[in-house]
């Protein structure tokens, strides 16, 4: 199981800037399975700020519920730049959310190749307003726990930086 006192204070965080700007958060998460959405609820006050999360295990919830097309996971595999840009933006079309963060990639222990080892995750963020951003983490094979914690810590992070980029989007209209 995997401890989320330690990513507290970055959740809490997100939550004050997303609930003082007016934003709505949602989450679609693979490899993390719910624990960006269960770090962000378990903050005390995160009703205001965070409209839903979807867990997106397999394929088939991928495409079901984010409408990810099935041939292009199919193309380019689950864990993928593509993917994880389609999740973000599925997400923000399948919500009532402002700014959406998706992660897919391989938690470990086994799962890996050369060419997507374990600890590859592709993270991506989808607001309004706003370009769709992309980033790879490459968190190596540390374990399981670890690599969804990593993946916690970088998408918390992300949230908060996007948050600012669609304040600054409201402030200069640009």
């Amino acid at each position: 199981m995997t401890d989320l006192a330690r990513v507290e204070d970055s959740a809490a965080c997100v939550i004050r800037e997303a609930t003082a700007a007016g934003l709505l958060l949602t989450t679609a998460e693979s490899c993390t399975g719910g624990l960006i959405a269960g770090a962000l609820t378990e903050i005390s006050g995160s009703s205001a700020a965070v409209d839903r999360g979807f867990v997106t295990y397999s394929n088939e919830a991928k495409s079901d519920m984010l409408g990810v097309p099935a041939d292009l996971i199919a193309r380019v595999g689950a864990v993928s730049r593509d993917v994880a840009i389609a999740m973000a933006e599925g997400a923000l079309a399948a919500s009532r959310a402002d700014v959406t963060v998706a992660v897919t990639g391989i938690a470990g222990p086994g799962g890996g190749s050369a060419e997507k080892p374990v600890g590859l995750v592709h993270m991506a963020l989808s607001a309004k307003g706003l370009p769709t951003h992309h980033e790879e983490l490459r968190l190596g094979d540390a374990g399981r726990s670890a690599v969804r914690l990593a993946t916690v810590e970088r998408a918390l992070a992300a949230l908060s930086q996007t948050i600012a980029k669609v304040l600054s989007v409201r402030e200069t209209g640009e």
